[in-house]
């Protein structure tokens, strides 16, 4: 088994959607682009993961919306040293068909006050879908570590509760603990590292924005 050294998760840089949310009455949700400041935070964040990553292969997955699909453009990594398969299971979580600004908003106030893992959404998904999915693709992942010739890095392009819900089924985070961070900013990274041990960690924590609140023994 080649296990990878690192796992790169990415969010997309700012979309249309995340600058304007009127923008879902007109455009469906997989299909909006990067806005210009989107595009530069890629293109920096690209920066840094050629620098990372250097001339070792990557094994890239992608989420199949059009603003991861332009994040992973806009990073312009070297042709011949990466694979790239787009993925499903790593898309956003979903929200219905055409969506109307206020009933998001509050849909979203609900979600807030029943919690966002629990929560589903009016013809979309909970929180526990996307775990769901997420786990499938992580045993997908797993193996492909099979393989002796598997690349030394995996970078994800992906969505900031899809990459929470990633650490959430990888390190074995509970509910209340996942409830309790943030998603990272437009652009941001998440790193997993292979330690000595044989056990990766993060390299840097998601923010919390509250205390989480145990119901047994699992805190």
């Amino acid at each position: 088994m080649a296990r990878p050294r690192r796992i790169v998760l990415v969010r997309h840089g700012e979309s249309e959607g995340n600058a304007d949310d009127s923008v879902y009455e007109r455009k469906p949700d997989h299909a909006l682009s990067l806005t210009d400041r989107g595009w530069r935070q890629a293109e920096e964040t690209g920066s840094r993961l050629a620098t990372l990553f250097g001339h070792e292969r990557v094994s890239v997955y992608v989420s199949p919306y059009r603003r991861t699909h332009q994040t992973l453009h806009a990073f312009r990594l070297d042709s011949r040293l990466v694979r790239i398969r787009e993925e499903p299971r790593l898309r956003e979580q979903d929200w219905g068909n055409w969506q109307e600004r206020d009933a998001v908003r509050l849909q979203k106030a609900s979600r807030d006050a029943y919690g966002h893992f629990f929560y589903r959404l009016p013809q979309g998904e909970s929180g526990a879908d996307v775990y769901d999915r997420v786990g499938a693709f992580l045993e997908s992942l797993h193996r492909s570590f099979e393989s002796p010739e598997h690349p030394p890095n995996v970078l994800l392009v992906t969505h900031g509760l899809t990459m929470r819900l990633f650490c959430m089924r990888w390190f074995h985070w509970t509910v209340p603990e996942f409830e309790s961070l943030s998603n990272p900013g437009n652009g941001e990274t998440r790193t997993l590292l292979l330690g000595e041990d044989g056990r990766y960690a993060l390299d840097r924590p998601f923010e919390r924005w509250c205390t989480p609140e145990w119901y047994g023994v699992t805190g």
